[in-house]
């Protein structure tokens, strides 16, 4: 029954912060941006201190290596967490796609290993089946369902829905891989053409129930989801895939109704002025794939600055919230922060010299204008995956958590998904443990974590993911169906 509740709720939380956020009142739109000056910036990975180096290089690796171990080679499904039992996400296996691809830059694997893998991968989810029954296929109409047997492939349970977020980030894996490997051999010319051919299948007007905007899912049973992609969220990547679709594009208007929320979480939070989203996921999901640095859609115009700047100051408000700590929560400050979607101790209310305080499982935590929900617990990859965002204040708040409780948060795939030095209630925990003096922590990673973690490390140091996706005549497709002009857009695309 835990794990059933621990399921259901990693599907329903997304649905809930999004219908959360519409009703709040709009912010005000003129607002200056940072009150304070950065830090001393860090832009490059050999200007970081030797130490800050070699702890990125561990970490790297160590994530990387997450995503090699926990997958199945045969099927290329990735589990939704590790280690343990667990079902496979396909958001998971996106990020694994790429995860491969940064394995044979780095050495980690030969470039053939990563083929193999990647090949494997792709097989399956071309042949897997697709259809409206309800036990019976992995998707519909080219989408795929949020998560899958590890054992069958097939739909893990009649909770889970047909996801085109999930979907999405599956595909910035495939597209990854169609561009990557080029090389003219019969194994490298087979991912391209099923990257290709999976990317081809997805019907995104078919999502569209509620022109022009695309719901969130479907089930056989419940049908469409009620819910619809408005930003600001990690919807991005969402529209523009879908608008450089080159067999069921949707139209240009749908990435402007997709804006067309946006004033309702544009305004000053703890020091910065920003496009809101209160999880840092929604800031690092699409940007791990697209560099967003000088390009600029019709809104980013208006309000002078691009994507990746947005993000930046997301990452510093979410810093400077950690810092004023207004719940008083243990071990929070300068370098030690970081809210979004992440494991937590459980659902608990526990007495304490502050009162009744709340503690949740899995959960969307974050701070912003749209909500604050903070129960204490950190999840690493809130920083980690903001990296490229903001080296000067990612670099040191790595290093704190790493030193301060990295026997216990610091395994051999990296940083655990969160830990909670608040929580010390001795009680039945879903997930982790309690550790005495040190409060809660996790013991598995996810993947929909990692993922942010080890793309956006690679992003910083080379620029190498971003770099493969601006290849992609597909991405650049959607960016520019989308309004986007200047930076990268500006030079004469790569030759695939």
């Amino acid at each position: 029954m835990q794990a059933a509740k621990k399921r259901i709720s990693r599907v329903n939380v997304f649905v809930a912060l999004f219908a959360a956020a519409l009703v709040l009142a709009t912010a005000p739109a003129g607002a200056a941006g940072r009150t304070t000056p950065p830090l001393k910036a860090i832009h490059t990975f050999q200007e970081a201190p030797p130490a800050q180096q070699a702890m990125i290089d561990d970490l790297e690796q160590r994530t990387f290596r997450w995503f090699w171990d926990s997958a199945d080679p045969a099927t290329g499904l990735v589990p939704d967490h590790y280690p343990g039992e667990s079902f496979s996400s396909i958001a998971a296996v996106g990020f694994g796609l790429t995860a491969y691809g940064i394995g044979a830059e780095r050495g980690y694997i030969t470039r053939d290993q990563a083929v193999q893998r990647t090949l494997a991968t792709l097989k399956f989810f071309h042949d897997a089946p697709q259809n409206a029954s309800e036990d019976d296929a992995a998707g519909y109409h080219g989408f795929f369902y949020h998560f899958l047997d590890m054992r069958t492939g097939k739909r893990e349970g009649r909770w889970t829905e047909l996801s085109s977020v999930d979907t999405t980030l599956l595909l910035g894996g495939v597209l990854f891989a169609q561009s990557y490997y080029d090389r003219d051999t019969p194994q490298e010319q087979q991912i391209r053409q099923l990257a290709d051919a999976i990317y081809r299948a997805v019907d995104w007007p078919w999502m569209q129930v509620r022109y022009p905007l695309i719901s969130m899912g479907w089930t056989p049973g419940g049908k469409f989801i009620p819910s619809d992609w408005k930003g600001y969220n990690e919807g991005k990547l969402v529209y523009l895939l879908a608008l450089g679709s080159p067999t069921h594009p949707v139209k240009p208007d749908a990435w402007k109704a997709w804006c067309s929320t946006y004033d309702t979480t544009w305004g000053r939070f703890h020091g910065e002025t920003f496009l809101n989203f209160a999880p840092m996921f929604g800031h690092q999901y699409t940007e791990s794939w697209i560099d967003f640095r000088g390009i600029r859609d019709d809104w980013n115009r208006k309000h002078n600055l691009d994507y990746f700047e947005n993000g930046r100051r997301a990452t510093y408000a979410q810093r400077n919230y950690a810092i004023a700590n207004p719940g008083g929560w243990t071990g929070y400050g300068k370098n030690v922060w970081g809210l979004t979607a992440s494991n937590g101790p459980g659902g608990f209310i526990v007495k304490s010299a502050q009162g009744e305080r709340k503690f949740h499982g899995y959960t969307a935590r974050g701070a912003g204008l749209d909500y604050i929900s903070d129960d204490g617990t950190i999840a690493p990859t809130a920083a980690g995956g903001s990296i490229a965002f903001a080296p000067e204040i990612v670099l040191p708040a790595l290093m704190a958590m790493k030193q301060r409780y990295g026997q216990y948060i610091y395994d051999q795939y990296g940083f655990v998904d969160a830990f909670n030095p608040s929580f010390h209630t001795q009680t039945a925990l879903r997930t982790g443990k309690l550790v005495p003096d040190v409060g809660w922590v996790d013991t598995e990673q996810l993947g929909i974590d990692q993922g942010p973690i080890l793309l956006m490390i690679e992003n910083w140091r080379s620029g190498f993911v971003w770099n493969v996706m601006k290849k992609n005549p597909y991405i650049r497709k959607g960016l520019e169906r989308a309004g986007f002009t200047g930076g990268w857009l500006a030079a004469e695309p790569a030759t695939p």
